[in-house]
């Protein structure tokens, strides 16, 4: 006796209600400018951070950080010599101090008085609107 089972499709309803979404709440990102803070001496680089927070907060503006970054470091390796005298070899390295700031909802005119700010020579500053 063969036993057979008929095989059925499977049913496919083609549903197009979908289920209603609760409205989700208007979420408001604030503006926040981030200035990323290099140089090559951590001093330097400290007093201008701290240059910049005081601008911002004479504006009203609020301010998160300075959040200190990895200090990257660059090595480099020259020989002494010309010719033969290859141990004599002399290391040099380049630190590179980094910091972050973050001024929440700027107002134009911390951010013209952040543009007219006069930092020292070797810091160096990136701002970008977020």
């Amino acid at each position: 006796m063969a036993d057979t089972k008929e095989k059925k499709a499977p049913s496919r309803k083609a549903s197009t209600a979908r289920p209603k979404a609760a409205p989700k709440a208007a979420v408001v990102k604030a503006a926040k400018l981030r200035l990323r803070i290099r140089g090559y001496d951590h001093k330097v680089l400290d007093q201008s951070v701290k240059q910049i927070i005081d601008t911002a907060l004479r504006y009203d503006a609020t301010v998160i950080g300075p959040i200190p970054l990895p200090t990257d470091i660059r090595k480099f390796t020259v020989n002494a010599s010309s010719f033969v005298y290859k141990d004599a070899r002399e290391q040099f390295e380049v630190r590179t101090h980094k910091r972050i700031l973050d001024i929440v909802n700027p107002n134009g005119k911390v951010v013209d008085a952040l543009t007219n700010l006069s930092l020292p020579s070797g810091v160096s500053v990136d701002v970008r609107m977020m």
